[in-house]
């Protein structure tokens, strides 16, 4: 029965035919945490609506060939008016192999694939975090990573015509 299953996965293995994309996940770990409590315990007493303030960074590096690493940088902060009632960042990363893909593909696959893999592990830290912290659950909604890369190329679109055309415009809202 073993021999089945080890040459199983050899034949499905040797089977892909040569320069065939393959995307891989190698591994996932929490690359740092932080969490701030700086007015407990008078905060938990605080009766008013908090504000929550997300902030999503993302970032890439080559570590070999064919093998990245994908840092997903998440912050939420919440405050009572300007008193800050936590703050909490977690940096959720992974190693992914990327082989066989077009540049304008590995791309999408690092700015938009890797992080949506990320995300659950991060958002599923920070609500961990929070209650360890003596605060109710909280749980962050999911984010559209394929929009938000979108958005980055039609941001890099832009400033590429603008410095191509030598001629400026201002970002919409500041003029």
């Amino acid at each position: 029965m073993a021999d089945e299953n080890s040459n199983g996965a050899a034949g499905a293995n040797t089977a892909q035919p040569q320069g065939q994309a393959q995307f891989n996940v190698q591994k996932i770990y929490v690359r740092d945490v932080s969490f701030e409590a700086p007015n407990v315990p008078q905060s938990f007493n605080e009766q008013a609506q908090p504000q929550l303030s997300l902030n999503l960074n993302q970032k890439v590096n080559r570590v070999a060939d064919e093998v990245y690493e994908v840092v997903l940088t998440l912050t939420l902060d919440c405050k009572v008016e300007d008193r800050t009632i936590y703050l909490v960042e977690v940096q959720q990363a992974g190693l992914f192999t990327l082989t066989g893909f077009d540049e304008r593909t590995l791309d999408m696959m690092l700015g938009s694939y890797c992080p949506n893999i990320l995300f659950p592990y991060g958002r599923q830290m920070i609500s961990e975090l929070i209650q360890a912290g003596g605060f109710p659950p909280f749980l962050l909604q999911p984010i559209n990573f394929d929009q938000l890369y979108a958005d980055q190329l039609r941001r890099r679109a832009e400033q590429g015509q603008q410095s191509a055309g030598g001629e400026t415009t201002p970002p919409a809202g500041n003029a």
